[in-house]
Parts: C-alpha cells; structure tokens; sequence
C-alpha cells in the first residue's frame, strides 16, 4: 500500500515468514494439460482421451468437515442417514470427569431449549434461590456420549477455561459456573435475548446506518482487542464459511484471523449483503481465497471514504497488512465517534520484541522510518505509548509492562527484556 503502511509494518517484516510457506489447497502438479496429461504420457491410456480443462481444486469444505467430525467423533456425511438413530457409543478409557460441581439440579430449574449447536444444546434456566432467585440464565448442555474423542473432552476444557479468564469485561456474556453428572457437562451464562444481528438489519431495512453500524464495530473491536491479549497461534479450521479468513483456510493463522471476520461484519452491516457468497461451501472458499469484495454497488459510492477505508483494512488479504482490532479503534472512521477509549494493542509488545532483537542497521533504518509517520499512526502510537505509564524521564520499563498487562491481561507477556525503549515524538 502506501505511507500508511511504510511507519507500521517495517518492525514486523522480519516476522513474515511466520505465515509462509502457506500451502496451496489447489497444488499445480493436480492439474493436467494436453502435453502432460496421462493419456499422452502413457501407452495404456485410452486413445484420444484427454482433459480439456484442468481439473478443480480440491474443495477446502471437505478437509473442514473432516477436520470437525474426527474433534467430535462425528459419522461421515453419508453415513448419517443410515445411523441416525443410533446413539455414539462412550469410547473405552476416556476419563470424562471433569472435576466441576455436581450440584446443577440444587440451584437451577432448567427451561425450555433456545438453540441447538453441532456437539450440543443450550436451554433457558432459572436461579432456584439466594439473592438471584428467578433470574433467567443460559446453559450450554454437553452431552458426555458425544464426547467419543480425547480432543472433544480437552475442547469443553478448554471452552471453560476460556470463559472463566475472560469474565468480567462489560462486552462479553457473563460466565456463571460449570457443573457436570453422569450425563452432561452444563455451562451457565448470562441469557443474551437480542436475537440474531442478521434479523436486526433486515428490520432495519436491509442495511445499519454508519452511526449504528460503528456502535456494533466498537463494542466488537474491544472485546476482540481484549481477548487477543490471551491469544496464541493457532491451526484448526473452524468457524462459519462466510466469515473465515483466507490465513484460516491454509492452517497457519493467529489473532489477524478474528480481525477479517469483523470485517466481514462490517461490510454486512453497511450494505446489507454479504463481502463473499457462493451456492456452495466450497465456492464460498474459493471467493474467499481469491475474489475481492465489492464496493461499486450501491449503497457503497453513497457512504463515506472513511467507511469504505474502514472495511478494506480489516478485509485485506495479507494479514500483516490487516489492522489489529487497536489500529481498526484508531481508524478515523472510528475515532470521529465520542468516548472513544482505544485498549492495549498486542501488536505493541511483538513490535517492541522485535525492534530488541534486530540489529543496529535495521534499528537506525526503523528510526529514519518513523520521521513518515502519518497523522492517524502517530494517534495509534501515541495513545499505546500512553497506556504502558511511561516513567517521567519519558522511558518504558519492564515494570511498566507488567503492570499494564495485569489491568489487562489474564497473563503475563513473555519474553520482554529489561531494555528500555524511548518515547515516539
């Protein structure tokens, strides 16, 4: 791109290689043509038989269901209409305790189902006493038989894991507690009866206006920037179709991944349709991969540059191109708007890890490359300066750090030395 890019992006180059090699899902030696093609190269073949066109490529959709049927001990797709009744049967030597209460039933009386997942249930519940008494509550029901895998039995672990780190901030569904019994595991939440964003905008008419639609980007962002405070690199291939990253698709992906399924968002909210769609999954990836979002049709050209610039940074393909949820926070689009506070950025502490172990050419190029900083960088930089409470001699120590990620953090960054680092002016 241009001089946005040049200020921010140059400390994280020698981190590039952490997304490549990506594999293709479509690897060329697939593909045959005329001179190469096995009718031609074998004397077996069958005369005059050749391919036209060179075969498709492999469909990502298969390798995800596969991916999700082996997590859940799931049967094959064209097995369910055959073994559809019977039950998944428990898989000798699997310890399925996971040392939560057993005392579900004493404090909630469970309602009526509200919605149905892949690998379980959740359903109304209510408090049965105490101070809570009456008040309504979700719970996730996971039925134990599904849980025919080790990795099944980790992932309701972890999910609980997960949600008792992140309770507490004023965005994200409150988390209750865990219980389990012989049968089930069940997770209580706080019961978010908002219905689904997609009814919301087709009550609205099709589409957000920009004041609505940055009122949802706000609250998203900062859950996001929050939550990647915890992250950590990941390879499964989850999530819905429409809003999965291209990095997803290849196994190599981190927190940048989140950042394009807000984008995706975006774009929905502001126009009413969505940035990728094909008939099929596997067109969906494909779209996804290689097609580029459309932003000619209406009601695109009559919103404003600053909204359009908004979602094309958070729906770029090069993830380390793509702004983190603090950048996208920063944005003008974003910052126009009133009481906007942007949150501690992860990408600040891989920066500062990188710029200590780069060498002194690279250090004195990064400096000379800070004096092109654009007026919304020097915001972003600015305000993460602020947050990490520099000393008054205009320093960061490791102290400083530690104590800005414990208002933060539900751990400690690793890895960060005792340098310590001047302030951008």
């Amino acid at each position: 791109m241009g001089r946005t890019e040049q200020g921010i992006t140059p400390s994280t180059k020698g981190k590039n290689r952490r997304f490549f090699p990506f594999y293709s899902p479509s690897p060329a030696h697939y593909f045959f043509s005329k001179k190469s093609s096995p009718a031609r190269s074998s004397a077996n073949s069958t005369p005059k038989r050749f391919f036209k066109r060179p075969f498709p490529p492999p469909s990502p959709a298969k390798h995800i269901k596969a991916v999700l049927a082996r997590r859940h001990g799931s049967v094959k797709p064209n097995e369910r209409r055959f073994r559809r009744e019977v039950k998944p049967r428990p898989a000798a030597g699997l310890d399925k305790s996971f040392g939560f209460s057993k005392h579900f039933g004493n404090k909630y009386e469970l309602g009526e189902e509200v919605g149905r997942g892949h690998f379980g249930y959740t359903c109304s519940a209510k408090f049965k006493k105490g101070e809570l008494k009456g008040q309504q509550v979700a719970v996730k029901v996971i039925p134990k038989a599904k849980m025919t895998t080790a990795i099944a039995i980790e992932d309701v672990r972890r999910e609980v894991k997960i949600l008792r780190a992140l309770t507490g901030h004023n965005n994200l569904v409150k988390f209750y507690d865990a219980y389990e019994d012989n049968d089930n595991v069940y997770i209580v939440m706080e019961l978010c009866e908002g219905g689904e964003l997609l009814d919301r905008i087709l009550s609205r008419g099709g589409k957000y206006t920009e004041d609505d639609a940055k009122a949802v980007m706000i609250q998203i962002l900062n859950v996001v920037a929050f939550c990647h405070l915890q992250d950590e690199r990941l390879n499964d291939i989850v999530g819905s179709a429409y809003y999965v990253a291209p990095e997803v698709l290849h196994r190599s992906y981190s927190a940048e991944a989140d950042v394009w399924s807000i984008g995706v968002i975006a774009y929905i909210l502001l126009c009413g349709s969505r940035p990728f769609w094909a008939r099929t999954e596997s067109g969906i990836f494909r779209a996804v991969l290689k097609a580029d979002p459309s932003f000619d049709e209406a009601p695109w050209p009559s919103l404003s540059c600053e909204a359009r610039d908004f979602v094309k940074r958070l729906l770029n393909k090069d993830p380390r191109k793509r702004l983190t949820a603090a950048q996208a926070l920063s944005h003008p689009w974003i910052r126009n708007s009133n009481d906007i506070t942007v949150p501690l950025d992860i990408l600040i502490f891989k920066l500062m890890k990188a710029y200590m172990r780069s060498s002194s050419l690279r250090k004195a190029a990064l400096r000379a490359l800070s004096k092109t900083l654009t007026v919304d960088e020097l915001f972003y930089l600015r305000e993460q300066f602020a947050l990490l409470e520099p000393n008054k001699n205009g320093t960061i120590s490791l102290e400083n750090i530690k104590a800005a990620l414990m208002k933060t953090s539900t751990r400690c960054y690793e890895g960060v030395s005792h340098s310590r680092f001047p302030i951008i002016s």
